[in-house]
């Protein structure tokens, strides 16, 4: 997505507020955008301090704030055409179970860090794919902290926002996520993949190459065991990260820890642990061969690493599906193909692909097309470009 189709869309979400809100704010509406995220590679680290490799791409959530004269927040998705109205002397847990959560959520983590907010006519529109795995719900997150900051006159860092957001998804909606997504999305900077430290919050901003393309595929499947299965995923992993701290007291987290700390201490844990925890230890490497590859200019080594880390996720995480293996395998055959592997918490959604510039249009139509032959789904391709981050475009 182009500067400009950008400042056409912010102009139009602008407008549409203004018209919905007629008559009850009186003081010019202030918009802000966030982008969507794809992994490149390191999936299921950050929540153990490990090492992530993301990037922000052109799909977008878009937040437009106008005061109102009283304590209410007045919240409308345009996605969904609803509205949502809370009080803002009263917000409490346990949240609704509802896509006002993610924005409101993001109130009540501001009022938690001391910041005052009063009355605010809140209008959110994007277009993230919801449930692809590519952070819709960070996106809402991240362009609504943003506008309500602006709006109580108060301001964060960008490492600050991405603690926020992470905290209103763990806390106040409940998800278990990591800070990849919220760091990525407001720290990110375009033409560039961002290596974060997850522990330290130390990043680099790594330069993609010219002659390689980014290619998702939504798969359009997402197994309804996806939520539970993916808490149970962490908790096996923290509790063999438990068990491998109880016997080396230099392991902090599970980044601290090699397979050969694993293998010793394989018959003290269960073997979905085991696995688990074998996937994360072996995907930290692969990020960190990945940054060596990408300095390098070796795309060939990257898509290379791409499919051994999707054969981790399927195998040892056991957080893939059917649809998806097909989609890597299928890629595989295709000319042009770097690399491909799922991306995101798993059992659906999408997969990434390292595409050779030349071929990636044709890619992702005959992606499609194959796909379509063994499943009867119509998959969603996307040739993308690594984009800024809500900091660095954060007003228009």
């Amino acid at each position: 997505m182009s500067s400009e189709q950008i400042r056409r869309d912010l102009q139009d979400q602008l407008a549409a507020h203004q018209v919905r809100n007629q008559g009850i704010a009186s003081s010019p509406a202030h918009a802000f955008s966030a982008p969507a995220r794809v992994n490149l590679i390191g999936e299921h680290t950050d929540y153990t301090g490990g090492f992530v490799l993301p990037l922000a791409i052109g799909f977008r959530t878009i937040a437009v704030v106008t005061p109102r004269s009283d304590d209410q927040a007045v919240l409308y998705s345009s996605n969904f055409n609803e509205t949502a109205q809370y009080d803002l002397r009263s917000l409490a847990l346990p949240p609704r179970g509802h896509w006002s959560d993610y924005p409101i959520g993001v109130a009540w983590g501001l009022q938690q860090q001391g910041i005052r907010l009063t009355g605010f006519n809140l209008s959110i529109d994007g277009n993230v794919p919801l449930g692809s795995g590519l952070s819709s719900s960070a996106s809402i997150e991240v362009a609504t902290a943003m506008a309500l900051l602006d709006h109580s006159r108060s301001s964060l860092t960008g490492e600050q926002i991405a603690l926020l957001c992470q905290k209103i998804e763990n806390v106040y909606v409940g998800s278990p996520c990591g800070i990849m997504d919220q760091f990525v999305i407001t720290n990110a900077i375009d033409k560039h993949a961002l290596m974060l430290d997850c522990r330290s919050l130390s990043f680099d901003h790594l330069p993609l190459a010219t002659d390689a393309r980014i290619v998702i595929c939504n798969s359009m499947v997402k197994h309804s065991i996806a939520d539970g299965e993916y808490g149970d995923r962490r908790g096996e992993v923290e509790r063999g990260q438990e068990i491998l701290r109880q016997r080396n007291p230099a392991i902090q987290l599970l980044r601290d820890a090699t397979i050969a700390d694993l293998e010793a201490a394989r018959t003290e844990m269960s073997e979905a642990s085991y696995r688990r925890c074998k996937h994360i230890i072996t995907e930290n490497d692969r990020v960190i061969q990945t940054r060596e590859a990408l300095t390098a200019g070796d795309e060939r080594r990257f898509g290379q690493l791409m499919f051994t880390a999707h054969a981790s996720m399927r195998d040892d995480f056991a957080a893939s599906c059917e649809e998806i293996d097909a989609l890597v395998e299928i890629a595989r055959t295709l000319p042009g193909c770097l690399g491909a592997r799922i991306t995101g918490g798993g059992f659906g959604g999408c997969t990434v692909n390292l595409v050779d510039a030349a071929h990636a249009e044709e890619f992702a139509l005959n992606l499609k097309a194959k796909y379509r032959e063994q499943y009867g789904i119509d998959a969603q391709t996307y040739v993308c470009e690594a984009v800024d981050g809500a900091l660095a475009r954060a007003t228009q």
